[in-house]
């Protein structure tokens, strides 16, 4: 008797499943031009993703070609050749302007930032320089580092000390923290607010000691906790 009620069960449940066979081949039948409509657009989109990836593989490795002479210009501190080219050759602005989305592009715009700021044009440094937006451990701070150097030339202390700030606290790391922490503290102490540069030197201390920053900190914050009282 179990074993009759067992084969019905089995064949119950073999017949619900052709039915759902059945039901779903129907409704493939009915919806295949759908279906195929589907399939096409995801290809398409497939296809797509893949030649925008291989175009800007292509573009950023053409760029990085462009821009070697730029650098060396940059590295013999001739920034107006830098910036601009020498008639044969593409300068940061040149690879800014047709690669600018590239990461060769972006990498230009840090140069291009500094060498304006190397020239004392400090508004347009600041302008390429926030343009630059990578995160590189050492460039990356390095640039908002830069920014606050053209904010002091400016004489914006607020904005300056914000960016050391930023750059300070930007992939922290023992080369460009101690470094930026340190001019942020020496700008509080120029806007006189000795607690937040005691505060600063304190951090610069505890955080990265043995920092080449940190050999005559103590002095600094002796000086702060003197102003202090």
């Amino acid at each position: 008797m179990a074993t009759k009620q067992n084969v019905n069960q089995g064949d119950e449940r073999l017949e619900n499943v052709e039915e759902a066979l059945s039901k779903t081949e129907l409704w493939i039948e009915n919806n295949q031009k759908t279906l195929w409509i589907i399939l096409a657009a995801v290809l398409i989109i497939a296809l797509a993703i893949f030649g925008i990836t291989k175009g800007k593989q292509k573009r950023d490795e053409k760029a990085s070609s462009q821009i070697f002479t730029a650098q060396q210009y940059f590295e013999n501190e001739q920034y107006e050749n830098a910036l601009n080219g020498d008639g044969n050759n593409l300068g940061f602005l040149d690879i800014i302007s047709d690669y600018g989305s590239t990461k060769t592009g972006k990498l230009a715009s840090y140069y291009a930032g500094i060498s304006y700021m190397k020239l004392g044009n400090y508004n347009d440094a600041i302008n390429y320089l926030k343009k630059f937006n990578g995160n590189d451990d050492i460039i990356a701070p390095m640039a908002l580092g830069a920014i606050g150097d053209c904010y002091m030339e400016l004489d914006d202390m607020n904005n300056a000390v914000s960016y050391y700030g930023k750059a300070a606290a930007k992939n922290p790391n023992d080369f460009t923290s101690p470094m930026f922490l340190l001019k942020e503290g020496m700008t509080y102490e120029i806007m006189e607010n000795y607690a937040k540069a005691l505060e600063v030197y304190k951090t610069l201390k505890k955080d990265f000691p043995l920092s080449n920053e940190a050999f005559d900190i103590n002095r600094n914050i002796a000086n702060m906790e003197e102003k202090l009282k």
